[in-house]
């Protein structure tokens, strides 16, 4: 039963989530905190493993990956497990799974059996290098793909040797790419009546999202190399010392003459070492040491306060509990409270997008315990009490 309000957008929509680790739960977390009906399926065989960092229930990660979801278990390896998942398929909207290529060929839950019991399913995969390929069957791990993916080596300060960011952005931007591809195959789906199989990886989401550097090898074959905290190409862009601190100052192109202005020295936009693009790109280290000279001068809060007047994009540089104390984020509504009931109320990370009314879509629930709602789910596909028994019996939930 989806306790979703009818106004959001998915709210029709029943979602068979089988992800585990990160990219495959953050695009059910998309398609749930939109609205849709996700009843997470995990193993029954398995108890609670607090060893691994994706299965603590009451971690910080784990509830907000998982919230605006119910949970099922099923043990899919015995035949009754595996006729409860295949009417639950029968009657969903979506199937989303993260395992390598050929586990849920072995399971018989691939897309080609389930789209003869529901022509109409959207299936989601994710996997680490691609369902086909000499590297499908390897295990993909964010760090590993930020490697071949090339983001390490345009990441940290030039000849400090590879560096990662420091999220898991190929797991992220996986899992982002596969919610937007399930819902246009949803779209898709209202003009020929039928599913589709929609495929990611975080390697092939990882490429995508490093854009204008991918395309300079591509279009000119330029190797982009570390900037460090310099922009590759818009300059000067970099982060800059003040008398307390640091901050980030972009000021490239016909910003660099309000620039020179703010910081009292409006014959810098005339040097003939700097006055054109290119100067101050074959100049740039040169450049930001005289600007992060000025910059010294005057407090974080001066400086932000003096560019942001004149339109010079500039910000602050925060730890995280500095992001969440600022009046914008709290304006924006990025963290979101909610009840837990262990851990009290909690605030989670919001959702980076409003619809109309810039109202943020409501967290219904906190993370499900496991198989916190397996008769709750029985009981709607028409198992009854003696049935749902007899299924415990036999170990298929």
């Amino acid at each position: 039963m989806n306790d979703a309000p009818l106004n959001l957008p998915l709210a029709r929509y029943t979602v068979l989530d089988l992800t585990t680790a990160r990219s495959g739960p953050t695009c059910v977390r998309q398609l749930a905190d939109w609205g849709a009906n996700v009843i997470k399926i995990e193993p029954a065989d398995v108890a609670d493993d607090n060893s691994s960092p994706f299965d603590k229930r009451d971690d910080a990660d784990f509830q907000n990956l998982h919230r605006n979801k119910r949970s099922i278990t099923l043990n899919l390896k015995k035949p009754e497990g595996l006729d409860v998942f295949k009417r639950l398929a029968a009657k969903a909207d979506v199937v989303v799974e993260n395992f390598r290529p050929g586990v849920k060929h072995r399971l018989g839950i691939d897309y080609d059996s389930l789209r003869k019991l529901n022509p109409r399913l959207v299936y989601g995969s994710i996997s680490g290098f691609g369902q086909e390929g000499p590297y499908k069957d390897r295990p993909g791990l964010d760090q590993v793909v930020q490697g071949m993916g090339g983001l390490m080596s345009i990441t940290g300060l030039p000849g400090q040797g590879p560096v990662r960011v420091g999220v898991a952005v190929s797991d992220s931007t996986a899992g982002l790419y596969c919610a937007f591809g399930i819902v246009l195959a949803l779209l898709q789906r209202e003009h020929t009546g039928e599913g589709q199989w929609v495929q990611t990886s975080l390697l092939q989401a990882l490429i995508a999202l490093t854009d204008f550097q991918s395309a300079r090898w591509l279009v000119k074959r330029e190797v982009p190399k570390q900037a460090g905290n310099n922009h590759p190409t818009a300059i000067p862009t970099g982060v800059f010392k003040t008398a307390d601190g640091h901050i980030n100052i972009a000021a490239s192109g016909k910003l660099f003459e309000r620039l020179c202005r703010v910081l009292d020295m409006p014959e810098l936009a005339r040097d003939p070492d700097y006055a054109t693009y290119e100067l101050r790109s074959k100049n740039r280290d040169q450049l930001h040491a005289i600007i992060g000279e000025h910059t010294a001068r005057r407090t974080s809060a001066e400086c932000i306060e003096a560019l942001n007047q004149a339109g010079v994009p500039c910000g602050p540089i925060y730890s995280m509990d500095q992001v969440f104390a600022d009046p914008q984020v709290q304006q924006l509504g990025m963290a979101q409270p909610v009840h837990h009931p262990v851990l009290g109320d909690i605030a989670l990370v919001a959702q980076g997008v409003r619809l109309a009314g810039g109202q943020l879509p409501p967290i219904r629930r906190v993370a499900p315990g496991r198989g916190e709602n397996t008769a709750e789910i029985l009981g709607e596909l028409g198992y009854d009490a003696a049935q749902i028994a007899g299924l415990k019996q036999h170990g298929a939930i």
